[in-house]
C-alpha cells in the first residue's frame, strides 16, 4: 500500500489537484497544526474541503501528526535545528502511540498534507516514515 504525502507551497491549484487526481488520491489527512491563514491560499480551511469534494476527494484534519505549537515556533524562530525538531516530533508521535491509534487501512490511497514545498524537512515527511515502521507501506511524496 502507498501513502503519499504533499506540500502545497509552490504549485498552482491546478498542479495540486492535477497531482492528486492523477494519483487516485481519496483522502487528503492534513497534519498541519495551523490550516486558517491566508498565506495557505487554496487549502486553507475555509475553502479546501470544498474543493477537494469537487475532486472526490475526502478531507480529515488529524492532530495525531500535528508539531506542538511551543516545537514549530522553536524551529522556525531558529532555537532549535532541522535534527533537533526531527528527534522531538519523532519522540512525540511515540508518545502519541499513533501507530495505535490509526487504522492503516483507512490510509489506501491517502495523502498527508503540510505546507512545506518539498518533504524533506517536512513533518509530513516524518510522520509516513514513522508509519512505515510499524506497516508495510511504500512512501510516495508528490
Amino acid at each position: 500500500m502507498r501513502v503519499y504525502t504533499i506540500g502545497f507551497s509552490g504549485k498552482s491549484a491546478e498542479e495540486f489537484f492535477t497531482l492528486l487526481t492523477k494519483n487516485k488520491i481519496k483522502k487528503v489527512i492534513d497534519v498541519r497544526l495551523n490550516n486558517k491563514s491566508q498565506l495557505a491560499g487554496f487549502t486553507n480551511i475555509k475553502h479546501f474541503p470544498y474543493f477537494l469534494k469537487l475532486h472526490g476527494i475526502e478531507y480529515e484534519h488529524n492532530s495525531l501528526f500535528f508539531p506542538t505549537e511551543e516545537l514549530l515556533k522553536n524551529y522556525k524562530n531558529k532555537k532549535i535545528n532541522w535534527d533537533e525538531y526531527k528527534e522531538i516530533f519523532l519522540n512525540l508521535l511515540k508518545e502519541r502511540r499513533v501507530e495505535e491509534k490509526v487504522n492503516i487501512k483507512e490510509f489506501y490511497n491517502t495523502v498527508l498534507l503540510c505546507s512545506e514545498k518539498t518533504a524533506d524537512k517536512c513533518h509530513r515527511r516524518l510522520s509516513a516514515e514513522y508509519l512505515k515502521k510499524f506497516f508495510d507501506i511504500e512512501i510516495v511524496h508528490l
